[in-house]
């Protein structure tokens, strides 16, 4: 059987203001509507013989993922989703090691993994599942399959493959080696050359297979892995939302499956393919996605351009944004984000990132709008003393049963109706109707409809921090 691995981590950084930790790039919407999670999982569910697709991501991300999948509109047919959750990221080797162990006790030793990032888009689902037919003989036999992108110019954000003689698209051959991210000069000799191949970082292989292989070239991933996997095992409530345990799993040695295995093993194989890849690294790489208009200006959202030309503009806050006699530009806006880069200098993006991350900002974790599982938040305004938020709650969800020893919060119904444990009272309030809740009462905001419930919260107190929170019944386990 075909059992196809989505790794969804990563915190995107390349793609800040956008993409962030709490919300990485997996979820970010492509220009179809569709988010890159939901079109790896659509596309994989497309697949001859694929009954089951298991999701590898942060325990974090789990309920955001699963919320994905039921806006999907059973664009997965009869595919069902398993999850993999990690207490923390451990990169690839770990994570397929974890997947393989799952597989190979529920499904075989033969089950094929096709291990496939969530954050890549492919645009020809027809070529896509080409190239996948083509590696399954190669991965039955044992052997270890990569698929190569069939190079468009000298890009230096990719490593490339280098293939032993001539290839075919679409067929199986031998791999001479791998080779890390070139220069610009390096990238130009590949294409020149013929024999060079983008690595997409997708993979074809039995789950006994690459088992053995991380035995062999990094035993220590092995031996953590294969006692983590078993208390993870023995321990899941859930067989279809395996948390892993985390005591040993975060000792993992953090390596990727190319440097562990695919670059030291002599049976590995790569299918040259050309179904429309790009692995969304940078906001570059979005840019491409987006026609241009006759100054070579792409814009999304509502912007104008005057007497400016070859710029890419995102606007995701509400606002128009004006630009008057700038070239080559990279803006993004979000609502409390703000991103101008030179277009050549995208890649750099990731330093602002971590300059943030020193010093504690923020905006590399949440958006304004926070996910939740039981639905969102919005900060609307916040000063000194005071936090206004637009709180969403699904249908027939609930907010842990919690006290704030800090802060004190009124509540305003917008839409909806609202079941609220307020101290020793339980109220049902609809539209136009409100409650305060002091500090030290513990309190739950519950919707029993069946619509969106909707109020405004306004926050008042000495401090307003989202830790300030003692929970005492939390149905998400948390």
């Amino acid at each position: 059987m075909m059992l196809p691995i989505i790794i969804s981590g990563g915190a995107g950084t390349r793609l800040w203001p956008v993409s962030r930790e709490s919300r990485p790039k997996p979820f970010m919407h492509m220009k179809d509507g569709a988010t890159l999670l939901q079109s790896t999982l659509a596309r994989s569910a497309a697949l001859p013989g694929v009954s089951e697709i298991v999701v590898v991501t942060n325990r974090d991300h789990h309920f955001q993922s699963r919320e994905q999948i039921e806006t999907m509109d059973g664009a997965l047919g009869a595919a069902k989703v398993s999850f993999l959750l990690e207490p923390q990221g451990r990169n690839t080797t770990a994570a397929i090691a974890m997947s393989a162990f799952m597989a190979v006790e529920r499904h075989g030793g033969a089950a094929l993994l096709l291990v496939l990032p969530a954050d890549h888009l492919v645009e020809d689902r027809q070529a896509f599942a080409k190239a996948v037919a083509a590696a399954v003989p190669e991965a039955e036999r044992g052997n270890f399959v990569t698929f190569g992108i069939v190079p468009t110019g000298p890009e230096t954000g990719y490593g490339y493959i280098q293939c032993a003689g001539s290839w075919t698209q679409d067929q199986a051959g031998a791999v001479k080696r791998f080779v890390e991210k070139p220069d610009l000069e390096r990238a130009k000799t590949f294409l020149a050359s013929g024999d060079h191949l983008w690595n997409s970082g997708m993979f074809c292989f039995r789950a006994d297979a690459i088992l053995a292989a991380i035995q062999r070239f990094a035993p220590d991933i092995y031996q953590i892995t294969q006692r983590s996997w078993r208390l993870s095992a023995d321990a899941a409530t859930d067989k279809d939302a395996v948390q892993i345990e985390s005591e040993l799993f975060p000792r993992t040695p953090a390596i990727s499956i190319d440097y562990a295995v695919m670059e030291k093993a002599d049976n590995v194989k790569v299918v040259p393919s050309a179904f429309g890849w790009s692995d969304i690294g940078s906001w570059r790489s979005i840019s491409e996605l987006v026609e241009p208009d006759a100054q070579g200006n792409k814009v999304v959202g509502e912007a104008v351009l005057v007497d400016s030309g070859n710029n890419y503009v995102q606007a995701d806050a509400g606002r128009v944004i004006a630009t008057v006699g700038v070239q080559d530009l990279v803006i993004v806006d979000t609502p409390d984000a703000l991103l101008v880069s030179h277009r050549d200098r995208t890649q750099s993006v990731k330093d602002v990132v971590d300059h943030l991350r020193k010093s504690g900002h923020q905006s590399t974790k949440l958006h304004r709008t926070v996910h939740r599982p039981w639905g969102t938040y919005t900060v609307v305004e916040e000063g000194p003393h005071y936090k206004m938020k637009r709180i969403v709650v699904k249908p027939q969800a609930s907010l842990s049963l919690q006290m704030h020893a800090h802060r004190s919060e009124h509540w305003v119904v917008i839409s909806g109706t609202a079941e609220i444990v307020n101290g020793d009272k339980t109220l049902r309030l609809e539209h136009d109707q409100s409650t305060y809740i002091p500090a030290g009462h513990k309190h739950r905001l519950s919707n029993p409809g069946r619509e969106d419930l909707v109020i405004i919260e306004v926050q008042t107190g000495a401090y307003l921090g989202e830790d300030d929170i003692v929970r005492f019944e939390d149905i998400y386990g948390r």
